[in-house]
């Protein structure tokens, strides 16, 4: 086993007094009235979340309005990792991501990876298939014309027409089809390709900051996804920051969670999370309906 690695140490938000500041009156900036937000300044202030550490696996957990993504976010910017998808930029990002001070540097090939890239991946796959379904109806429309076609070669160009009339004679309607048609093309569920999103984007040697990756994974899939990613950073060399509330990846072995519903944001292990109890009293209720 290698040795797990930690590439960002410690992240400072802007402290309140810090954001006040930047609205005085002398900032030309904050005087204008033109703007009709000033995010991602706010989030935090009431917060006060401070000095963050790092893990080699760090999670942000809370609920809608917890600021979880915007932390992403704002961490990305400032360490300037590639990203895909657009995000919630307004004209005060980079004045709010000034403020904020940090430890550590990301290593080249660090990613931000967010639910709409997967969305994004997955669209792809879906447009691809949808192309394959279309190409399949029109094979099977020629091999029907071809098997009762009456072709006679007179010169080159009815070679073609020639010999799918050949083709379609010796073969099924399946083997024809599948013979033209590229088989090497994905087909896969959302979940599937949503899975494959990961495994191909995440590589060794860099950190990867997960906006709530599961998004589009069943239960069966998100353990995959934990089994992955604890791989990852064991054998790998990968340091991944994580926003969710998904219990599967909350109990990502060794993870550093922190409970941003708190204020200030606290350490928690993952079965004290309110989510996580929500779920065991759930279904500790209703043990007895499970078949023995």
């Amino acid at each position: 086993m290698t040795a797990m690695t930690v590439y960002l140490r410690s992240f400072t938000l802007a402290s309140q007094a810090q954001e006040e500041n930047f609205w005085d009156f002398s900032n030309p900036k904050a005087r204008r009235t033109c703007y009709t937000t000033h995010y991602p300044f706010g989030v935090f202030r009431r917060r006060a979340p401070g000095t963050f550490t790092f893990a080699p696996i760090t999670i942000f957990y809370g609920g809608n309005g917890s600021g979880k993504s915007t932390l992403l976010n704002v961490i990305a910017a400032a360490l300037e990792v590639r990203r895909g998808a657009v995000y919630n930029r307004t004209d005060f990002f980079g004045d709010y991501v000034s403020l904020c001070a940090w430890e550590g540097a990301a290593p080249a090939g660090s990613r931000i990876l967010t639910s709409d890239d997967v969305f994004d991946h997955v669209l792809g796959i879906r447009e691809l298939n949808e192309g394959i379904h279309q190409k399949r109806a029109a094979l099977f429309e020629e091999y029907t014309q071809a098997r009762h076609a009456a072709v006679q070669l007179g010169s080159l160009a009815d070679y073609e027409a020639f010999s799918k009339m050949v083709d379609a004679q010796r073969k099924s309607a399946s083997r024809y089809v599948q013979g033209r048609l590229m088989d090497n093309m994905p087909e896969r569920s959302n979940g599937e390709s949503a899975m494959e999103f990961f495994t191909g984007a995440i590589d060794e040697n860099a950190l990867y900051l997960l906006d709530e990756p599961e998004n589009s994974l069943s239960p069966q899939r998100q353990l995959e996804l934990k089994q992955f990613l604890e791989d990852s950073v064991r054998f790998y060399h990968c340091q991944l920051v994580i926003a969710t509330h998904s219990p599967f990846l909350l109990s990502l072995s060794g993870a550093k969670i922190y409970d941003l519903d708190e204020s200030p944001a606290a350490v928690k292990h993952w079965t004290e999370l309110e989510s996580v109890r929500t779920y065991s009293d759930f279904f500790r209720r209703h043990a007895g309906e499970f078949a023995k």
